[in-house]
């Protein structure tokens, strides 16, 4: 009996004590649905108590529980919370979080196409920029790039020119030499590689994250691009029934309303959504920069097994806004920093001669296979068709207030009643106008249509290796002519200047409107265009391929990629320079070969190193002597450009910092560049200079600091560059405008001249802060310094004339600070949110751009405020 008794005791003892001390050890990585990617600082809690855990930059956790049994909540902001049970000791491995309703969650990408960093082993200089940040940051009257500015090496001259006339720089490359990709989609203009934002005005609303490569990149695409790659991933269909109604309001009556709805997917695999909204300002900062828009998406997903995903997405965002260009400092000072001598007043409303209007749809159809397990292949066609233009003067009868004793500080506008009087009045017996007297507003046209293929399969052969190959294939037809839009009182006009097939008292009078939407269809037929009419075709087929061998702790990859352009022009006017006809078709070749290695010293430190060489086709406008109005290939043909980048880093992470290093140099040979520049008789001229050397060259970093569960966190960047030219560089200068190729030509000495339009040095601090529950506040200041500007031709010519050595200007210095406010709530059982932005908060006055014309202005203090209902 006491054996027994003893027995007794000492098993009770035995479960009591396991209940009273039973501990769990519970880890897991938390994945962000929406980039496939870890998602640091979520929020990781035993259900029904206060035990928990941050993720750290990787997004892993760990817990110890003090039970064997029971459920985890992981939630970060923005994202659906997620239950999850477990039983004693439990490694949940990736547990992923998707968008909530608040920023609408994504099914179908075509991830295959899209090269984001992740998809790769071996690193690259990269930041990506989420969603939700754009949503709060960079919508409304700001402009997209503004979502990348807190970045190393971005620069985003936001311009006072006018809604969309943004440029963004990346390591002192412009737009024209970084490659831009939607959903793996090239967007840069395929005749001179611009970016258009205003464009792409519509990305603000249908951008689900954005992200930087900077450098060599991890793109896999037969593009070689000099600066980096800049991925834009759209919203695709929706898997949740579901939607949002937002209204945005800002300064200089900015207004915009935005609604989108989800279906969600059905019993059969289908999905529908819908994004379309308006807005409207009478102007952006300066004065005659008023502007209007609209931006649709539209969204099918299909999944009809598991093995096969189709998505169908169109979007577009038609708009026009009207402009304000570069001018001396000494037209600022005279009349005020917001003066505009583009704009005036026109039957008493305001009125410009300056305006841009463009409606360019783009679709694509994304095909997702697995094939079987370890073979993927990703298929995206697309499609785009371009409509618009921007308007300009035509004639010489323009008329300011100063002429007709108006001054002060509107002298330099344009007075368009006394243009309508002095048309009357000069016009001839027929009421028809001409070049020398009169003045008309005409519309300077770009009709695009352009179709692609890419196509990538992914091999994962074993553990260690992967394998891609694809194909890129793209065509391009461009149609460049010139319409009336304004005759002012006139009949029409005698075209009788530079086209010898028509007769001297040849009139064109219709007119066409400069609004996006009826330009897709109303344009002018070949009997009403006047000056140019042109029609170019680019042809270019490339492939891809890449292996990566990667371990634990070690990844090593190489890449390469060739591709084939064909240019060729067609003139439908004779011209000045003898344009009628087809050219002859000329055919380049490019290619690019890079490598990486990368080395996991530990959990918390890795290094790595990437280098490549690229042999970039010349962009269409380069080919040609005078892109308007001949058909002759420029003499000494223009050669592929030679580039040579060279990139190394550092990684630091830990649960609570996150530290990158980066260091970079860039060689970019045989560049061909063309800087316009006025003339005599109000004519235009362009500097043609070749085998321009660049080298770019400096160090970034930026860091992340997130304490656990502080409701705090710090983030910071800086860049510092070392950006030059070398060598000597041959110059032409011609005559666009009469056909003259050759006006003068040398020799310019540029060796360690700085490069100009963006800061070589740079910094950034930015916080947020949760002030109580649903109440947060953020701000973000910027330091921009060594900034220089775009070489004034005129002044390197006379300095080389005189014997001296030119020097870049260098401009002033600058901060700007920005501030935002955000506040969660609900509204019955659904959410809102309702967000403020100041942007430039302490209204600092600079300089952010010098072109070959004169100085943009910086915008001074700007906002908005927005409210975001969620169902």
């Amino acid at each position: 009996m006491k054996k027994f008794n003893s027995f007794l005791f000492v098993t009770v003892l035995t479960m009591l004590t396991t209940v009273a001390f039973a501990q769990s050890t519970l880890t897991g990585k938390v994945i962000d649905g929406e980039m496939n990617a870890p998602l640091p600082g979520a929020n990781v809690i035993v259900k029904g108590t206060s035990n928990g855990a941050t993720t750290d930059f990787d997004g892993n956790f760990t817990i110890t529980a003090a039970s064997d049994s029971g459920e985890i909540v992981i939630s970060y902001v923005g994202f659906e919370t997620k239950v999850v049970a477990f039983n004693g000791d439990t490694d949940f491995g990736s547990i992923v979080l998707n968008l909530d309703n608040t920023l609408d969650e994504v099914v179908v990408v075509g991830s295959g196409i899209i090269d984001l960093a992740e998809d790769r082993k071996t690193p690259v200089a990269v930041s990506t920029i989420k969603g939700k940040d754009i949503v709060l940051k960079a919508t409304g009257n700001v402009e997209f790039g503004e979502a990348m500015k807190n970045t190393p090496s971005i620069y985003v001259s936001n311009q006072a020119g006018g809604f969309g006339d943004s440029q963004i720089f990346l390591r002192g490359f412009n737009d024209t030499n970084t490659a831009y990709l939607l959903n793996g989609q090239p967007i840069n203009g395929m005749e001179d590689g611009r970016m258009y934002w205003s464009n792409w005005s519509g990305m603000s609303d249908v951008a689900n994250a954005v992200q930087v490569q900077r450098g060599l990149g991890s793109s896999k695409l037969a593009i070689s691009s000099v600066g980096g790659t800049v991925n834009i991933v759209s919203k695709t269909t929706e898997k949740r029934e579901g939607g949002f109604v937002r209204f945005l309001t800002g300064n200089d009556s900015y207004m915009k309303g935005t609604f989108n709805y989800n279906t969600g997917v059905n019993d059969k695999g289908w999905a529908f959504s819908v994004l379309i909204d308006h807005w409207q300002a009478h102007r952006k900062y300066s004065i005659g920069t008023a502007g209007q828009g609209q931006n649709y998406m539209i969204s099918v997903g299909y999944k009809p097994n598991e093995r096969n995903t189709f998505n169908f997405l169109i979007t577009g965002a038609p708009q026009w806004h009207d402009q304000n260009f570069s001018e001396d400092l000494e037209f600022y000072e005279a009349y005020g920093e917001k003066a505009n001598d583009n704009s005036g007043f026109y039957r008493g409303e305001r009125f410009t001669e300056r305006r841009n209007f463009y409606h360019k749809p783009v679709a694509n159809l994304n095909w997702d296979w697995n094939i079987k397990d370890g073979l993927d292949l990703s298929t995206v066609l697309y499609a785009s068709w371009g409509r618009g233009g921007g308007t300009g003067n035509l004639g010489r009868g323009r008329i300011r207030n100063q002429d007709v004793g108006i001054f002060g500080l509107n002298e330099r506008e344009i007075n368009f009643d006394a243009i309508e009087e002095n048309n009357i009045a000069t016009a001839d017996a027929n009421g028809n106008g001409n070049f020398g007297d009169s003045y008309l507003r005409r519309a300077s046209m770009n009709n695009h249509n352009w179709y692609g293929l890419l196509s990538n399969l992914n091999i994962a052969t074993s553990e260690n290796w992967t394998f891609n190959v694809g194909f890129d294939g793209r065509t391009y037809n461009g149609i460049h002519f010139r319409q009336l839009v304004d005759t002012f009182g006139l009949n029409g006009y005698v075209d009788n200047f530079r086209i010898p097939e028509r007769p001297d008292d040849y009139v064109i009078s219709e007119t066409f409107e400069a609004n996006p939407w009826t330009t897709l269809f109303d344009f002018a037929d070949d009997d009403q265009r006047y000056d140019r009419n042109y029609e170019e075709v680019i042809n270019y087929i490339g492939t891809f391929g890449q292996a990566e061998y990667s371990t634990d702790n070690f990844s090593v990859f190489v890449q390469g990629a060739i591709s084939t352009q064909s240019y060729q022009r067609e003139g439908f006017f004779g011209g000045v320079g003898d344009g009628l006809g087809k050219s002859e078709k000329l055919n380049k070749t490019g290619y690019q070969v890079k490598g990486g290695a990368s080395y996991q010293i530990n959990e918390e430190h890795s290094i790595f190193a990437n280098a490549g060489t690229f042999s970039r086709q010349p962009f269409l406008d380069n080919v040609f002597a005078n892109i308007r109005y001949s058909n002759a290939l420029v003499e000494p043909e223009v050669e592929n450009e030679e580039i040579v980048g060279l990139e190394g880093g550092y990684r630091f992470q830990n649960q609570t910092l996150r530290v990158n290093l980066d260091v970079y140099r860039t060689e970019w040979g045989n560049r061909f560049v063309s800087v316009g520049t006025n003339l005599p008789l109000d004519e235009f001229g362009i500097y043609r200079f070749t085998d321009v050397t660049q080298i770019h060259q400096g160090l970034e970093f930026d860091f992340e600091y997130r304490p656990l569960a502080a409701g705090w966190s710090l983030r910071g960047y800086g860049s510092l560059g070392n950006w030059k030219y070398e060598g000597d560089t041959p110059y032409t200068l011609q005559n666009d405008d009469t056909g003259d190729f050759l006006v003068t030509d040398g020799t310019l000495e540029l060796t360690d001249v700085k490069i100009g339009n963006a800061p070589q040095t740079s910094f950034g601090i930015g916080f947020r802060a949760d002030i109580c529950e649903g109440l947060s506040i953020d701000a973000d200041y910027n330091i921009y310094t060594d900034l220089y500007e775009f070489i004034d031709v005129e002044d390197v010519v006379q300095a080389a004339l005189d014997g001296d050595k030119y020097e870049a200007v260098r401009l002033p210095a600058y901060t700007l600070a920005d501030a935002g406010l955000t506040y969660r709530f609900t509204l019955g059982d659904n959410p809102m949110v309702f967000r403020a932005n100041v942007y430039n908060l302490f209204n600092e006055a600079y300089i952010n751009q010098r072109n070959a014309f004169g100085y943009y202005l910086g915008i001074g203090r700007t906002f908005n405020a927005s409210i975001r209902y969620n169902f």
